[in-house]
């Protein structure tokens, strides 16, 4: 039951953070946003791109330093404390852009200052809930869990567009206030009813990793932690009413304490040049669109759509296989040496008709952003309670947000890098993105091999026990 409701309210939490910031993509195309901000001895408007550039940058610079300071106040501050205040604050800050409009603020810095402000509160959402994902299901089934739960992403992303669709012709203020105050409730709702640990109510907390003890003699009864995992108690967590025995409050992890943990700088450099591809699409692809397959603004929107649809997908499909297979690092790996030919069949081919865009969209999208899910999730989760802590579970909101807010960083970049590589032609900015795929597979070599060498061992495990058997049987005999 608590299980269920922590799955929930997390998923709607962190669906209302995207809801709050999706608006601006919609608004600041279809409205009179640019004239706005442009005035007031900053220009009439007529440099809109660089207007909106500023205010997207400022937020995702904002966003990728604040995110490596949330996750260490996440670690020593109540979760439900820090996620309702930060859903408050976010609120606070994207009601301020809107009301700019019935303030009839025309002044660019107004608007970058909040955008910055809003970026350095949004970080509190994504290490917190992953942290409470994390603390309520073990490594067994986290993978699928999360590749589910993970769609609140895109789920935040549509409702954004929807609501701020609404308004964006009349009264586009209203296109920030009233997702502000969804983000808000939803704050509120967060600080009663979400509970953090499982200890919090009488339950016991899932095992996080397999232990061998003496009594297991059979070498096939565990495998190893890069190998298939086929405990399923692993993501199990017990509630009984008695009382738990008060434990030593363990300490928080430092940043680099953070850092030592094996596999964390590898997947957080490998996030880097995943979300620089995955936000190079969501800021560019509309555009692309429109230029090469010749589209109108609204079909290239819907066009767009796919990719997400196919994120979706991506994400469940990675956990999935991750979780038969336990290899996550091979998973992401796999999936991102697949994306590079499909991104460079789009570009040539993806063109060539509705169905073909269709089809290539929902490819592109389930392999560019599988890794992406996977790594923020359950690969996020697992390091976080990794076995080198100890038991210690203060680690999962700060390598949370090592790893996003790494990754945080190659979104500010791809962006960027497409705007400057584009007038060369739209090729090259497929060529960087290819190169961007083959980057964050490289940097998970050594993570890879580490795991094929954990499922090596244990199918010779298996195959010694499988001799000996034989051997006892005709001894027998």
């Amino acid at each position: 039951r608590y299980r269920g409701l922590t799955l929930v309210l997390t998923f709607l939490c962190y669906t209302s953070y995207h809801l709050s910031r999706k608006p601006i993509s919609i608004v600041k195309v279809s409205s009179n946003l640019a004239p706005a901000a442009g005035r007031g001895g900053h220009g009439d408007g007529d440099n809109y791109k660089e207007l909106f550039g500023a205010l997207d940058n400022a937020f995702l610079v904002a966003y990728a330093i604040g995110m490596f300071i949330s996750g260490i106040f996440g670690e020593r501050l109540p979760l439900r404390y820090y996620l309702s205040g930060g859903m408050v604050l976010s609120g606070l800050f994207t009601a301020l852009f809107g009301l700019g409009y019935f303030w009839d603020i025309h002044v660019l810095w107004y608007f970058i200052v909040v955008q910055v402000c809003n970026g350095l509160v949004q970080t509190t959402g994504w290490p917190s809930v992953v942290a409470c994902i994390g603390n309520w299901f073990g490594k067994g089934k986290r993978g699928l869990i999360m590749g589910i739960w993970n769609s609140h992403t895109s789920v935040g992303n549509i409702l954004g567009s929807l609501i701020a669709g609404v308004w964006v012709s009349s009264a586009w203020g209203l296109s920030f206030i009233v997702p502000s105050i969804i983000i808000i409730t939803m704050g509120i709702i967060c600080f009663f009813f979400l509970v953090e640990y499982p200890e919090d109510v009488g339950c016991s907390p899932p095992l996080h990793h397999v232990r061998v003890t003496s009594s297991e003699k059979d070498p096939e009864a565990v495998t190893s932690n890069e190998g298939p995992l086929s405990v399923s108690s692993q993501s199990s967590v017990d509630c009984s009413n008695s009382p738990e025995e008060p434990t030593e409050e363990p300490e928080a992890i430092s940043f680099l304490g953070a850092l030592q943990i094996p596999g964390v700088v590898e997947f957080s450099l490998c996030l880097l040049f995943a979300k620089l591809v995955s936000y190079t699409f969501l800021y560019w692809l509309p555009l692309y669109i429109v230029n090469v397959a010749h589209f109108g603004a609204k079909e290239a929107g819907d066009l767009s759509t796919l990719f997400d649809v196919g994120g979706i997908l991506g994400g469940i499909f990675a956990g999935l296989i991750s979780d038969y297979t336990g290899g996550r690092a091979t998973t992401c790996c796999v999936m991102l040496v697949i994306a590079a030919p499909m991104l460079f069949l789009y570009n040539h081919i993806g063109q060539n008709g509705i169905g073909t865009s269709i089809a290539m969209l929902i490819v592109c999208g389930a392999l560019v952003n599988g890794p992406y899910a996977l790594i923020t999730t359950a690969v996020s989760a697992d390091l976080g309670t990794h076995e080198s802590l100890k038991g210690n579970a203060k680690a999962l909101s700060t390598v949370t947000a090592i790893i996003d807010g790494t990754g945080s960083i190659g979104a500010a970049l791809g962006p960027l890098l497409a705007g400057l590589i584009s007038p060369t032609g739209w090729n090259n900015v497929f060529y960087m993105l290819i190169a961007a795929d083959v980057l964050a597979c490289l940097l998970l070599a050594r993570v890879v091999v580490k795991e094929v060498r954990g499922w090596c061992g244990c199918i010779a495990r298996k195959r010694g026990s499988s001799v000996q058997l034989t051997e006892s049987v005709l001894d027998g005999k």
